[in-house]
C-alpha cells in the first residue's frame, strides 16, 4: 500500500529490514530450496517491480523470487501499513463457493496451510484452525442463566440466539494479517533476495508497448522486464489503471481489545446479527478472537473517498464507539474496565464495481501487470494471487488457477463508471 512519501527513495538492506520484523519469528523453508546461482550460461533472471507492499504485493514478490526472478518491491509507507495490517485475517475455504472466486479462494486456503507448514506459521504469525459461528445479539436483550443457548462459548455471555456453526476447523482459519505479510517479505529478503524500497512511483515507463521501468519521485529509475502494479484502494489514483477501470475504497472500522483474563477466550470466531437498542436494520460485525490473546472487533463499512496517504486515515469516532458498545454487549469479559483498547482504527478495502479482482496484463502494455481489487478477502486470497502472477509472469501462464476471469481486459469497451 502506498502511504507518504519520502524526499528520495530509501532501499532497506537485509539487516535493517530484519530489525524491522524482530517481532517477527520465522524458520527455513524446509519444502523448498532457494534457486541456485546462475552459471555463465543461464540467461539473466527476469527483473520484476512490485509496486505495493500489502498482502498482495508482498505475496506476489515471494512468489516471484521463488520462482528465481530479480524483484524489487517498492513501497511508499511500511509494509502492510493499511489493510493489510488492519484487517481481521480471516481465511475461509469455502465461502466464495459458487461464485467467480471459488476457485482462487479453494487454492489460497490451502496455500495458507502450506505456507503455515512452511514458515511456522503458529509461532509467526497467529495462524491457525478456527470454528466459526453465526448468532443474533439484540443489544436491549437481557440473558439469564435458564435461557443461555446451548453449545455457546462460555465467553459469549451476552444476549445471544440463533446460533449456528457456519465454519469449522477444517474449512475456516486465521493470520494476524500484519505479522503474515512481514513474515513472507523476511523470507522473501532473506531466502530469495528481493530487494525492497521505500519510495513513491511516479510512472511506468513504457516503450513500443512494453514496459521498460519504473520512475520514482526524485528521480531513480528502476529498470524492469515486468511491473506489477498492487495498489490496493490506491490504485484508483493511478492513471494508468483508472483510465481502463475504477477501483473504490469501502472503509472499515475495527477496534483490538486485550482482556484481562485471554485464556477464557476460546477460538471461536462470531460473524454476528446485532440488533442495536435503538432499533433500525441490524448489523453484521465481526469477532476474532487471536492466539495472543487480542480480540479483534470489525464492521461499520461506508464509501469514501481515499486519502493520498495511509497515515491520514481516520475512523469515524461513531463507528468505533458502536465497536466498543458490540464488544461489551457480546461478553463481560470484553467491557471497558475488563479489557484493554489496544487499538481503534480504519482502512480501506479495494474494491470494483463488478466485485471481482482484477488479476492479469494490463491490455496494450507488455509486461504491466495489476493485481487489485480483492475488498474483504485480500488476506485469504493473497498467496494464490502472488503464486498466479508469479507463474504468469515468469512462465507465461498460470496454473494454480485459471485467471481469465480476473483479467482486467474484462473493462476494454466498457464505460468506466465514477
Amino acid at each position: 500500500m502506498f502511504a507518504t512519501s519520502l524526499p528520495s527513495p530509501t532501499t532497506f538492506t537485509l539487516s535493517s529490514l530484519l530489525q524491522t520484523f524482530k517481532k517477527t519469528k520465522t524458520t527455513p523453508v524446509h519444502c523448498s530450496s532457494p534457486p541456485p546461482p546462475p552459471s555463465s550460461m543461464d540467461p539473466q533472471p527476469k527483473r520484476v517491480a512490485v509496486c505495493g507492499g500489502g498482502v498482495i504485493g508482498v505475496c506476489t514478490a515471494y512468489f516471484l523470487a521463488k520462482k528465481g526472478a530479480a524483484v524489487t518491491l517498492i513501497e511508499k509507507s511500511s509494509v502492510a501499513c493499511a489493510a493489510s495490517g488492519k484487517s481481521g485475517g480471516f481465511l475461509a475455504l469455502d465461502w466464495c463457493d459458487g461464485g467467480p472466486l471459488s476457485s482462487l479462494a479453494r487454492a489460497s486456503f490451502n496455500l495458507h496451510r502450506s505456507l503455515a507448514e512452511e514458515l511456522n506459521g503458529t509461532e509467526s504469525y497467529g495462524y491457525r484452525p478456527l470454528t466459526t459461528l453465526s448468532l443474533t445479539i439484540t443489544e436491549s436483550g437481557k440473558q439469564s442463566q435458564s435461557s443461555r443457548v446451548q453449545n455457546l462459548p462460555s465467553w459469549v455471555d451476552g444476549p445471544a440466539r440463533d446460533l449456528r456453526a457456519i465454519g469449522s476447523t477444517e474449512t475456516t482459519a486465521q493470520v494476524h494479517p500484519q505479522m503474515f505479510a512481514k513474515t513472507l517479505l523476511s523470507k522473501a529478503v532473506e531466502k530469495f533476495g528481493v530487494e525492497v524500497v521505500i519510495g513513491k512511483v511516479d510512472s511506468v515507463e513504457v516503450e513500443g508497448g512494453r514496459v521498460e521501468s519504473v520512475v520514482l519521485e526524485g528521480g531513480r529509475v528502476i529498470e524492469s522486464d515486468s511491473v506489477v502494479l498492487a495498489l490496493g484502494p490506491w490504485s484508483g489514483k493511478f492513471e494508468m489503471l483508472s483510465s481502463l477501470f475504477r477501483v473504490y475504497g469501502l472503509r472499515a472500522h475495527s477496534i483490538v481489545l486485550e482482556p484481562k483474563e485471554p485464556d477464557a477466550i476460546t477460538p471461536h470466531a462470531l460473524f454476528l446479527s446485532y440488533y442495536p437498542a435503538q432499533g433500525g436494520k441490524p448489523m453484521d460485525p465481526e469477532v476474532y478472537p487471536r492466539p495472543s490473546g487480542e480480540v479483534y472487533l470489525c464492521g461499520m463499512s461506508s464509501e469514501v473517498e481515499v486519502p493520498e496517504d495511509p497515515e491520514q486515515i481516520v475512523g469515524d469516532p461513531e463507528s468505533l464507539e458502536v465497536l466498543k458498545r458490540v464488544a461489551s454487549t457480546v461478553s463481560s469479559h470484553l467491557v471497558e474496565g475488563e479489557a484493554l483498547l489496544k487499538a481503534e482504527q480504519a482502512c480501506f478495502l479495494p474494491c470494483t464495481d463488478d466485485s471481482v479482482p482484477v488479476i492479469g496484463e494490463i491490455p496494450g502494455v507488455k509486461g504491466c501487470y495489476v493485481a487489485t481489487g480483492h475488498n474483504c478477502w485480500g488476506i485469504l486470497n493473497g498467496p494464490a494471487t502472488g503464486a498466479a502472477m508469479a507463474e504468469l509472469i515468469v512462465d507465461g501462464q498460470a496454473t494454480i488457477v485459471d485467471l481469465a476471469r480476473f483479467s482486467p481486459a474484462r473493462f476494454v469497451g466498457r464505460r468506466r463508471k465514477g
